[in-house]
């Protein structure tokens, strides 16, 4: 009886044993791929910069779609340059933040879901304007394969805001930027009258603005630890996240704008929003048709960038912070930001969801084929 229990006990104890050392091991195998993602991120974010593939070219495996990876993170290199160059500014930094939510290994292969807040800084070239920073936010979901005992791409998928052509960049020659003044951007640039002190505005544009930049998600910048608004349902993956993120900017009563919910545009606790809550041309037509928005101008970039007789600094001058841009691509409108402010030089940056944006200027990531809906909120 002796010797069976201790049989038991020590079959028990080896068990054990077992169990703790396979932990261990996959807790280490684990570790090890997050240190690995860690240095990937570190050396795109470098190459983002300086653009020697060299640097980042070891990353990739020899699969057709780690090839894609990597065409990818240099088509967006290029694209960022190329796109400075035109709007006369040079990027001179960049700092990622990398967030591992989720790492298994099985075999030789591991996935990986992984969230970057990534920082930009840029000056520009012709001026003295001090260094300006944006941000932005990805969600990435990764499989990686080990050979010859490293770490490798196998294949990538996220949604990148940078993902464009930069043959298809529009020229700015006739884009006026202005310094900015040392004042609050959120303050309107219309003088206020005797009348106007003693209304109380419907919209809270400064509030509306706070919100754009607490709830930004993942974009380096962002406040609420980088989270979305639990009060609200998440979009993402139902289409996208940028016209419901626009309607709780101006329309949060306890945090956001404050415009009073009507007419169709709605949010509710249980059900989310209404159709004209979330989906970008219903919310483009709510806007116009019902008073809370007017349209200051429509047009490809160039269109709304120069000077004209109606708009002597260009159309894109009268947006102020709390308004929003509508994106038209084919002929629907695709997505939605919110005007948070002006880089030092007057350029107009924006947040939005869905590719999570932090005080980003206004066009990049759009094309000349991109219409852009210039929407001021009505105080």
């Amino acid at each position: 009886m002796i010797r069976k229990t201790l049989f038991i006990m020590l079959s028990l104890c080896c068990i054990w044993i077992t169990a703790v050392a396979e932990a261990a091991s996959s807790v280490d195998k684990d570790e090890e791929v997050t240190g690995y993602i860690q240095q990937l991120f570190k050396d795109r974010t470098n190459f983002l910069i300086h653009q020697e593939e060299q640097a980042i070219r070891h990353h990739y495996a020899a699969s057709r779609s780690s090839r894609h990876a990597l065409r990818h993170e240099v088509e967006r290199s290029a694209y960022i340059h190329a796109w400075a160059e035109r709007r006369g500014l040079q990027f001179i930094n960049a700092h990622s933040d990398v967030r591992v939510i989720r790492a298994k290994v099985r075999g030789n292969k591991a996935t990986a879901s992984v969230v970057e807040s990534l920082r930009l800084d840029y000056i520009y070239t012709h001026t003295a304007v001090r260094p300006q920073s944006f941000g932005i936010g990805t969600r990435h979901a990764m499989t990686l394969i080990k050979e010859d005992g490293k770490w490798k791409l196998l294949r990538e998928w996220y949604l990148d805001p940078l993902e464009e052509n930069p043959k298809l960049i529009p020229e700015s020659d006739d884009m006026m930027l202005r310094p900015q003044p040392k004042q609050s951007s959120n303050h309107s640039e219309q003088p206020s009258t005797q009348s106007d002190t003693k209304r109380k505005p419907r919209y809270n544009r400064q509030k509306a603005v706070e919100y754009a930049n607490k709830y930004a998600g993942a974009a380096w910048g962002a406040g609420n630890k980088h989270r979305y608004n639990p009060k609200y349902r998440d979009y993402t993956g139902l289409g996208g996240d940028c016209t419901n993120f626009a309607s709780q900017c101006i329309g949060d009563a306890e945090e956001g704008g404050g415009l009073k919910m009507r007419g169709g545009w709605h949010y509710f606790l249980f059900n989310g929003g209404s159709r004209t809550w979330v989906q970008t041309d219903a919310f483009k037509n709510f806007l116009l048709h019902s008073g809370y928005g007017q349209l200051i101008a429509k047009g490809k970039f160039p269109d709304v960038v120069k000077p004209s007789e109606r708009h002597p600094a260009g159309a894109i001058a009268k947006l102020q912070p709390g308004d929003l841009i509508g994106y038209e691509m084919k002929g629907d409108v695709d997505h939605f930001s919110v005007v948070v402010g002006f880089d030092d030089f007057g350029y107009p940056l924006v947040n939005s969801h869905t590719a999570d944006r932090y005080r980003v200027p206004f066009d990049l990531g759009w094309d000349r084929y991109t219409s852009y809906w210039l929407i001021h909120i009505r105080d």
